[in-house]
């Protein structure tokens, strides 16, 4: 069951509020939550200390595991959905404030700005330790480096589908053809649709689903039984070992590198 998210305090607009940065922590209960799709003038970067969090965009769908965030530029349509007990920041930003990309894409946190975004949630928006701690964090923050994890999808009605039925049950096992046969297409015509709208073979993008799923449930606390097997997977081997060519280590020494290394065992 998912619960809409909330915020620590009532009646609270971030394009309200004119500073150059403001951070918002939200704890999640013990049930998965979700922010309804939305948008705002400030750019936002979405930042798990704990558990995961899914962002939604029109382009795809963004993994922000523990320490890790993603970035969605200003006036983007997105929505957000948690992992239960995920400890999470909104980091609000001014459009022009920083100099940061003007697409949705995945960042490493270093532990420097770990750190200001946690300081920084603790201030009041007009607070004068806040102002400094904002410079310090925009400055820091377009110097991290990019990472690619992500599910591209597009409009194609027939694609969106077919991406919302595997993120609702990533367990899906269905071929081409039967997805295909779902959708009113050949095989082949849904083969090249897929190439054409996300660059990537279907294989290659169910694998990147799963992935992302993955790294999702590990993150809030799933054993890699579990997840293999809610995932499809025939055994925990054949699990492990798609992990492992795609992201070059396995799922315990991958988040733990991570946990460490501020993200940076991320690869394309």
């Amino acid at each position: 069951m998912r619960q809409p998210l909330r915020w620590p305090w009532l009646d609270f607009d971030v394009d309200d509020v004119l500073t150059p940065a403001i951070a918002v922590r939200v704890d999640v209960t013990e049930t998965k939550a979700e922010v309804p799709e939305h948008w705002h003038r400030k750019g936002q970067l979405v930042f798990a200390l704990g558990g995961g969090v899914t962002c939604r965009v029109p382009s795809g769908l963004w993994m922000v595991p523990p320490h890790c965030g993603v970035w969605v530029p200003s006036k983007m349509e997105h929505s957000n959905i948690a992992t239960a007990n995920a400890r999470i920041f909104f980091v609000y930003i001014e459009p022009g404030a920083a100099e940061l990309p003007d697409r949705c894409c995945t960042l490493s946190i270093s532990p420097l700005l770990r750190e200001l975004i946690i300081e920084l949630s603790d201030c009041a928006p007009d607070e004068p330790r806040g102002d400094r701690l904002a410079g310090m964090l925009l400055a820091e923050l377009p110097l991290m480096p990019v990472q690619q994890l992500h599910l591209p999808i597009s409009a194609e009605p027939r694609l969106r589908r077919i991406a919302e039925a595997l993120a609702d049950d990533p367990a899906d096992r269905s071929t081409l053809a039967e997805w295909a046969n779902r959708v009113a297409l050949s095989e082949s015509s849904l083969a090249r649709l897929v190439v054409k709208e996300t660059g990537l073979s279907f294989g290659h993008w169910r694998q990147q689903l799963h992935l992302i799923v993955a790294i999702r449930e590990l993150a809030s606390g799933a054993s890699v039984q579990q997840v293999s097997g809610d995932l499809g997977y025939g055994s925990v081997t054949a699990f492990i070992t798609m992990f492992k060519k795609a992201l070059g280590m396995p799922p315990a020494r991958y988040l733990s590198s991570v946990a460490q290394n501020g993200g940076s065992a991320f690869v394309a």
